[in-house]
């Protein structure tokens, strides 16, 4: 059994940066509502609890509080369970001990240098006058008794505190944004030193046990596995059949919205390379059929969702008439991110738009799931790649919308215009691998605009199709940034697309950041 901390969540837009940062230290970690019970946290036997951050103030009417139970609980070895507020996780704390929290005359946001004593464990290594990231609107004003300031800051003079009776520490900035650049290092003494954690979590050890797991729960079983070729269904497919050999059956379904190559791609690299059992059928037809005449992004998601549900039910019994059984488990590269976002505290969140993930099955099918990354986050995914000998440009891909390539034809798909933003998307990402900056984005792509602009090509005028050329870096998507590419290179891309892909003639690069944007474009 690994180790393990808990994070409550009090609704912080960085929570699930404060699990990266445990997990980069080999540590396992898991978050949790704030509401969840004390003695279903006590069950899970952690070795230490993090409170987060969140957009409240400890007054507001119906802001989520702390439990007082959770300050007094112990682990199985019987010593009380370390505890680490953070910024809205502090003033919880503080509030419940008798502290007092106001709201500060002067909010503070941006970077600030943190003046911490020489002595604290929590602090240790970490140098003097370190840069921290801050984020609040309310501050404490008076220290519980027994807590002591053990940080400051020019603004903060409680920037952090400690218990003088129990093992509970509080900082007000934040440690888990990439703005504090010593937030590993306070992880660090949290997680390893104070909580006494071995740091022992990593991609092979759980390759190992779920490998035993999967074969525990299968048995004499067959699992089918929904293959899209993306990271996630990927390495999935790779680590079933590791565990399972040929009781594993991988379904792909061309719908006609893959990148240029992708479907006799994939089959190679599965079929061949890997030796998995693969049943792969071209339904793009039926697909585009269907799609005909639609333009609102929200039916296109739809159409295709319900296209491909009759599709995979088709191929599960064809797949059962040739194995002489029916499978009864289905795969699915499920990520944390995902599981979080289903048990929130604050409830389900305002919906955008339908999950990229469209070709999701329906939740009344006859088979028992299995889902082996729903603990894991993307890098973790593509660790585990790695440690199986994934090939690198599956490990490396850049996430891909379940749609396809139907969101990023804004307006109606059609044959021709897939044909052309095929062949544009496919020179934009073979120039961003040759020129090394691939790896430096989170995702790229081209959209075909709804739109044509009069050109001039060779003395003659023509009236063409434009397209957009979308890139951006990110952790993990839920934030990103424009990618600040060369301009000498974008020009390139340009002209190649202008010159090669007959039917557009004007290029234009998407500099929006999300928020506002998506990063998709529907």
């Amino acid at each position: 059994m690994h180790q393990k901390i808990v994070i409550l969540d009090f609704g912080s837009q960085f929570t699930q940066l404060i699990a990266r940062r445990i997990r980069e230290l080999g540590v396992y970690c898991e978050i949790y509502p704030c509401t969840k019970p004390v003695h279903e946290v006590e069950a899970l036997q952690a070795s230490g609890l993090v409170l987060s951050g969140g957009p409240n103030s400890i007054y507001d009417t119906g802001a989520p509080q702390l439990d007082p139970a959770f300050l007094n609980l112990y682990r199985s070895d019987g010593r009380l369970m370390p505890i680490l507020g953070i910024c809205y996780g502090l003033q919880a704390i503080a509030h419940l001990e008798g502290g007092s929290v106001e709201r500060a005359a002067k909010r503070e946001f941006g970077r600030a240098h943190l003046n911490a004593a020489s002595d604290e464990r929590l602090f240790a290594d970490m140098p003097a006058n370190a840069i921290v990231w801050m984020s609040h609107g309310d501050h404490l004003t008076a220290l519980p008794d027994g807590f002591r300031v053990i940080a400051c800051t020019e603004n903060a003079p409680i920037a952090a505190v400690r218990s003088d009776t129990k093992p509970i520490w509080g900082v007000q900035f934040h440690p888990e944004v990439a703005h504090t650049p010593e937030g590993k290092t306070l992880f660090r003494n949290f997680v390893l030193d104070i909580c006494g954690c071995r740091g022992d979590w990593t991609a092979s050890s759980f390759v190992e046990e779920k490998i035993a797991e999967i074969q525990k729960q299968v048995g004499n079983g067959h699992v089918i596995l929904g293959l899209s070729g993306g990271v996630d269904s990927s390495v999935a497919a790779v680590l079933l059949h590791q565990a399972l050999g040929d009781q594993l059956t991988c379904i792909f379904i061309n719908n006609g919205l893959l990148r240029k190559g992708e479907f006799s791609q994939v089959q190679e690299t599965f079929r061949d390379h890997f030796h998995i059992r693969l049943k792969a059928i071209d339904a793009s037809d039926q697909f585009l059929n269907e799609l005909a005449g639609i333009t609102d992004p929200e039916a296109k998601r739809k159409t295709i969702g319900r296209v491909f549900i009759e599709a995979f039910e088709r191929v599960t019994h064809e797949i059962s008439d040739e194995l002489g059984l029916k499978p009864t488990f289905l795969a699915q590269g499920t990520l944390y991110p995902d599981v979080i976002e289903s048990v929130s505290f604050k409830g389900p969140s305002v919906t955008i738009k339908s999950h990229h993930n469209v070709g999701g099955l329906p939740k009344n099918l006859p088979f028992q799931l299995i889902e082996p990354f729903r603990e894991l986050f993307k890098d973790e995914v593509r660790a585990v790649g790695r440690f199986m000998n994934v090939p690198e440009s599956i490990v490396d891909r850049h996430p891909f919308p379940g749609p396809g390539l139907a969101i990023r034809i804004i307006g109606e798909v059609t044959p021709e215009r897939l044909a052309l933003l095929k062949e544009a998307d496919a020179i934009f990402i073979e120039e961003l691998k040759q020129k090394k900056y691939y790896l430096e984005t989170w995702q790229a792509f081209v959209v075909l605009l709804p739109v044509q602009s009069v050109g001039v090509m060779g003395d003659e005028r023509t009236y063409e199709n434009v397209c957009a050329l979308r890139a951006v870096t990110s952790v993990d998507g839920m934030t990103a940034d424009w990618a600040h590419l060369p301009y000498d290179f974008l020009a390139h891309v340009a002209n190649r697309i202008i010159n090669e892909v007959r039917g557009i003639n004007r290029v234009v690069y998407d500099i929006s950041s999300k928020p506002p944007a998506t990063i998709e474009w529907e």
